[in-house]
């Protein structure tokens, strides 16, 4: 399975709404609960109206579109990384999932994956 890495840096944010979002930037992550209005996107596409906000990420995806038949993709790549004591925060979309982990343990993340068989790709 080949593993996509993503070069730029992302922050993981709550907002007070989405008025401000740049939905037209590449990555733009929303989640909105009774309880919150989450945002994970680009730490350079950051809008104003953040209530807290945790930099410091950076982002891999399991290339290609995954069928949603698979079972236990995600699930094995956070058992790994999770034996080295790596913590993650994964987001899916319709056609894959993103994993992203701190910027100090991402080059460990990947050799790890890498060590197991994935194919890391620029």
């Amino acid at each position: 399975m080949k593993i996509k890495k993503i070069d730029d840096d992302f922050s993981v944010c709550k907002v007070v709404d989405y008025a401000a979002v740049n939905f037209n930037a590449a990555y733009c992550f929303l989640g909105k609960t009774d309880e919150e209005n989450s945002l994970v996107c680009l730490t350079k596409d950051v809008p104003a109206n953040v209530i807290k906000r945790e930099d410091g990420w950076k982002a891999f995806r399991i290339q290609g579109e995954l069928d949603f038949a698979l079972v236990g993709i995600l699930a094995e790549i956070t058992a790994l990384l999770a034996e080295q004591e790596i913590g993650i925060f994964a987001l899916s979309t319709y056609n894959t999932d993103y994993i992203l982990t701190k910027k100090e343990k991402y080059p460990k993340a990947l050799g790890i994956l890498q060590a197991h068989g994935y194919e890391i790709t620029e």
